[in-house]
């Protein structure tokens, strides 16, 4: 399975911007998709996840209202659209895909993307 994560960059705080994770070599409707990130000199954090199968998703408290995670079928890409950014949304976005079942534990992911960069500024 390999993750190709892209659509990081520099946004006003307020601003948005969609992050895409394109994922290929891999039968994903036993998955769990998810988003991490990881800020400077901290340790990384679930972000959302979402379903293969169902499309049912879950987002950390910080995020829910500002992000939503999707998925298209399809293209086999999984979509995070942030809204209403602030600089403490700031950190490299990973997306992940795992088989055991909801976990907000990165240790349980099985497949990494690289990351993406999202800086948001004051």
């Amino acid at each position: 399975v390999q993750l190709q994560a892209s659509g990081g960059g520099l946004v006003q705080a307020g601003g948005s911007l969609r992050l895409s994770c394109a994922a290929s070599g891999g039968t994903f409707s036993r998955y769990l998709m998810g988003w991490f990130r990881q800020a400077p000199g901290k340790e990384r954090e679930f972000v959302a996840a979402i379903r293969w199968s169902t499309g049912s998703t879950y987002y950390r408290d910080a995020v829910k209202g500002r992000f939503t995670i999707s998925r298209d079928i399809a293209k086999d890409t999984v979509y995070l659209q942030m809204n209403s950014l602030k600089p403490e949304d700031t950190a490299a976005y990973y997306c992940a895909a795992g088989t055991k079942g909801y976990s907000q534990t990165a240790s349980l992911y099985e497949y990494w993307g690289q990351g993406t960069l999202v800086t948001v500024s004051s």
